[in-house]
């Protein structure tokens, strides 16, 4: 029986810190038997990955699938190309998109979605050095602010 919803294998956390994501897309991802095991143990790493277009195709490149522990000679290389599915019109939007100065393709998350491997990939400028100060400096003044008030409501309780 297939698997419903959606189960995460692995994100990538540094691209929103190192990115402004301007536009997120689902791609489907083809993969071999062993990476599909392995995937389902919930192995894979993506922070270093990243996805560009080439002859009119979408492709992921080093992202870290390692190989299948009961796999033989069957096992696939762990870091090799992997070809995106997508329609022909989100891969042109893609191309015009990455042509323009400052824009790229990072993986942003790898999941199951019913059983099927998906990639979500977002189009994404990168952000200066004082871009990501100003975040964290954000960041850290909600949660300050979230535990100020959190200490408020257990007082009055």
């Amino acid at each position: 029986m297939a698997e419903k919803g959606i189960k995460v294998v692995a994100t990538n956390r540094a691209a929103r810190h190192d990115f402004f994501i301007d536009d997120v897309l689902e791609a489907g991802i083809v993969l071999t038997g062993t990476e599909v095991k392995s995937l389902r143990q919930g192995r894979a790493v993506i922070g270093d990955g990243y996805i560009y277009v080439d002859g009119g195709e979408a492709w992921a490149e080093n992202i870290h699938i390692p190989e299948y522990s009961q796999g033989t000679w069957t096992n696939h290389a762990p870091r090799r190309k992997r070809k995106l599915l997508l329609h022909g019109h989100e891969i042109e939007d893609l191309l015009q998109r990455t042509r323009e100065k400052g824009y790229t393709i990072v993986p942003l998350r790898l999941y199951f979605l019913d059983g099927r491997a998906k990639l979500e990939i977002g189009v994404a400028r990168g952000k200066k050095q004082h871009d990501k100060r100003q975040a964290l400096r954000e960041k850290q003044d909600r949660r300050e602010a979230e535990r100020s008030l959190g200490v408020q409501r257990n007082i009055n309780r």
